[in-house]
């Protein structure tokens, strides 16, 4: 294991001063740090936290099959430092290491195309590629490889996949996650399954294995529950654990205003009809159907158009008066 090597220090840095320079420019610099030192201290901030956050991040990432020195490169850290996390030697660290841990999203643009990783972030793009229409024989084709392979990577029985497999599922859905399919068949399954469309993942978060997908604009709240309900969308756990988390703090209240609280919350939930018409007006601009638009934001063409004739778009000399 190879540790990130440290610049020396540089006359007018801290360090310098440290190590026994009077420089004026060292000087100001440790001035300047103990100044802010002793005023965070009288505002009772610290500049260390707790170091189980950043530890659990890196034992998630290590399950998910990412090295040491890939996750220190990806938080700009040194190797040994992510080491003794892992271990948790630390009882705290520094804010700006937790915070860069935390943030962590390690690439695979450094990794040998043999390497083996988890194979959750090809799972579900494979997975929201069939929840738009894509087959699974058509997206292992577009990967060059073949279909029983993939098929035993989407169910489970293959944990792991070569680093250049999970380059070639990211490459097919960049192409793919903008142009729906056509098989019914994938879409059923995917139904059937609660598999995530692109539209529910963040490109940056679909490799992480605590990320969830966000169905709604809403997931993981109350709201996001009533927002599934009313498009008819597959139901995400999130959003399930929250509405009974509501239930669970407001069942202490009388009957009719639990009800009217319930009523309140399923209307501020339906208010999402004219950023549907409106999303679904733009795609159809761009040349898809309205089936193809209402895949795309994951509803039924039928309330798509439900909502277009609720929220008709305003005219020119509307929007200007």
């Amino acid at each position: 294991m190879t540790t990130a090597l440290r610049t020396p220090p540089q006359h007018g840095e801290r360090r310098c001063y440290l190590r026994g320079c009077r420089l004026p420019e060292c000087a100001d610099a440790h001035y300047r740090y103990m100044s802010r030192y002793r005023l965070e201290r009288e505002r009772g901030s610290t500049r260390r936290t707790p170091s189980g956050p950043a530890a659990q991040r890196v034992l998630d990432l290590c399950a998910a099959g990412w090295t040491i020195g890939q996750i220190a490169i990806a938080a700009g850290c040194a190797e040994r430092t992510v080491s003794n996390l892992r271990e948790q030697r630390y009882q705290t660290i520094k804010n700006d290491l937790a915070n860069r841990i935390l943030k962590a999203r390690p690439t695979l643009a450094t990794v040998p195309a043999t390497t083996r990783i988890s194979a959750i972030g090809t799972v579900r793009r494979v997975q929201a590629l069939m929840a738009i229409g894509h087959s699974l024989i058509g997206i292992a084709e577009a990967m060059g490889m073949a279909h029983t392979a993939l098929s035993n990577t989407l169910c489970g029985r293959r944990p792991t996949v070569a680093v250049g497999t999970a380059r070639s599922a990211q490459r097919v859905y960049r192409e793919w996650a903008e142009r729906p399919g056509t098989s019914r068949r994938s879409i059923n399954r995917a139904t059937a399954q609660g598999w995530a469309p692109p539209a529910a993942w963040n490109d940056d978060e679909i490799d992480d294995p605590q990320a969830i997908p966000d169905w709604t604009g809403h997931c993981g709240t109350d709201r996001g529950w009533w927002i599934h309900t009313t498009l008819k969308l597959p139901m995400c756990q999130a959003c399930t654990d929250a509405h009974e988390q509501w239930k669970a703090e407001h069942r202490g209240l009388p009957r009719n205003e639990f009800m009217s609280a319930m009523f309140l919350a399923r209307a501020a939930a339906a208010t999402r009809g004219p950023a549907i018409a409106e999303d679904g007006r733009e795609l159809m601009r761009l040349g898809h159907t309205t089936e193809q638009a209402a895949e795309r934001l994951g509803i039924t063409p039928d309330y798509l158009r439900q909502e277009l004739l609720r929220h008709p778009e305003e005219s020119t000399g509307q929007v200007a008066a």
